[in-house]
């Protein structure tokens, strides 16, 4: 795929969708961390309808360790794999306040180094919390950086290097929620609902549902 074609992609997914975000609910970047920790292997409609009776609750590092693991779990046990990311953030409070003031870090270093982040959570943290034009490449965005052809590669990490090669600058900061978007509710895996697709004229896909 040309430069040309990538730069209208991303024109026209900025034309349909000016300011677009994460679907999960949060007011603070420790709001944002809980979440997509959270999130793994889960919907956001499922971490939403936890963190709403949990956040008001506690909502810093210190409110979630005094909940402990009992307490935490009654407010996540909807959400799969609960046991193990309720241990992983009662961890990554710990260390947010012995080592970080009880704040967020700022560098993709520090973020991985907290219990139940990987790349991927970190790239989130960066680019919504704290603006910076990461991509955080998951099931969908790497789907559709495949199957269009704007970036192909054969893993994620490679991938979010080719998007961060080939994404024009200027759509850079919302690469991220727009592909993620595009293939939540267009590009799906199973049937793309190409007939409805905004950039179904640019994308390079060979069996269309057309």
């Amino acid at each position: 795929m040309n430069s040309a074609k990538r730069y209208e992609i991303f024109a026209c997914l900025k034309s349909a969708n000016p300011h677009p975000t994460t679907e999960l609910e949060y007011r603070s970047p420790f709001e944002l961390l809980i979440a997509v920790i959270l999130s793994a292997q889960a919907t956001d409609k499922s971490v939403n309808l936890a963190t709403r009776k949990l956040f008001p609750q506690a909502n810093t590092p210190e409110k979630i360790l005094a909940l402990g693991e009992p307490g935490l779990t009654e407010f996540i046990k909807s959400i799969g794999l609960y046991k193990t990311k309720a241990k992983n953030i009662l961890a990554t409070c710990q260390l947010l306040i012995q080592q970080h003031h009880s704040e967020v870090p700022r560098t993709r270093e520090q973020l991985e180094k907290l219990p139940g982040v990987g790349r991927k959570t970190a790239n989130v943290i960066l680019n919504t919390a704290f603006g910076e034009p990461t991509i955080a490449v998951d099931t969908h965005i790497f789907r559709i950086a495949n199957r269009t052809g704007i970036a192909p590669g054969k893993n994620v990490l490679e991938v979010e290097l080719k998007l961060l090669k080939v994404v024009p600058k200027e759509f850079r900061l919302d690469a991220h929620h727009w592909l993620i978007l595009h293939g939540r509710y267009v590009c799906k895996a199973r049937k793309p609902e190409c007939a409805v697709c905004k950039i179904n004229h640019l994308c390079e896909y060979k069996n269309k549902t057309i």
